[in-house]
């Protein structure tokens, strides 16, 4: 099952905003106990690429499909592939937006391209983006994706930040394809202390709050 495949049947993913990550390895395993199958890790947390390495190595134990995330020049872009990134996020459309997304589509990885207004979604689409995340969504919250769904039915879109498990079963019955589920699951404080049990419990409760 591809990547947009699994946010189809999961309808969530996950963005890892750390200071540090004990073992991506311990984290990814978490995650998937909690129903969450798709994970994000981010150019935010130092040393991405060892952690990136090292979920990628261990993605078949635990069933993980891990990206990169906040990836802003295609330099990061080629960092992340190498170190087996399976998808690229960005968190909007830099000068290197283009260049990101042909490394992807190169490495035959899907990527999402960060957008906001609709000119921006058109021109992800142009850039071949498999699926649009808007950033940030909760400013003007799930209402705007049912208006996108007017030009654009049938467009992947994905809501990240601000997101949660009071307001993500909103943005999908506007028309999201998935959400971003950010600290709500992940906290990192959590992330740091290596506190499993805690982040599979906040899973398991917002895939509970979509399934509503």
């Amino acid at each position: 099952m591809n990547t947009l495949d699994l946010l189809r049947a999961d309808r969530v993913l996950t963005v890892v905003r750390a200071p540090e990550i004990s073992d991506a390895r311990d984290l990814c395993a978490a995650l998937v106990a909690g129903g969450i199958h798709v994970v994000e890790l981010t150019y935010t947390t130092p040393d991405l690429p060892r952690h990136l390495e090292r979920a990628a190595a261990t993605a078949a134990e635990t069933g993980a499909v891990v990206g990169a995330g906040t990836v802003q020049t295609a330099d990061q872009a080629t960092q992340a592939i190498n170190a087996g990134a399976q998808f690229l996020v960005t968190p909007g459309q830099g000068p290197e937006a283009a260049a990101i997304a042909a490394a992807a589509q190169s490495a035959g990885i899907p990527v999402v391209l960060g957008a906001f207004t609709p000119s921006e979604v058109m021109t992800a689409l142009a850039l071949g983006s498999a699926a649009v995340k808007i950033f940030p969504a909760h400013q003007l919250g799930p209402k705007y994706f049912k208006d996108l769904n007017g030009p654009f039915p049938g467009v992947p879109l994905i809501p990240s930040g601000g997101v949660n498990a009071g307001n993500a079963k909103d943005f999908l019955t506007a028309g999201a394809l998935a959400v971003s589920a950010g600290t709500d699951v992940v906290a990192p404080t959590d992330v740091a202390a290596a506190n499993w049990q805690s982040i599979t419990t906040k899973a398991k409760a917002f895939c509970a709050a979509i399934a509503q």
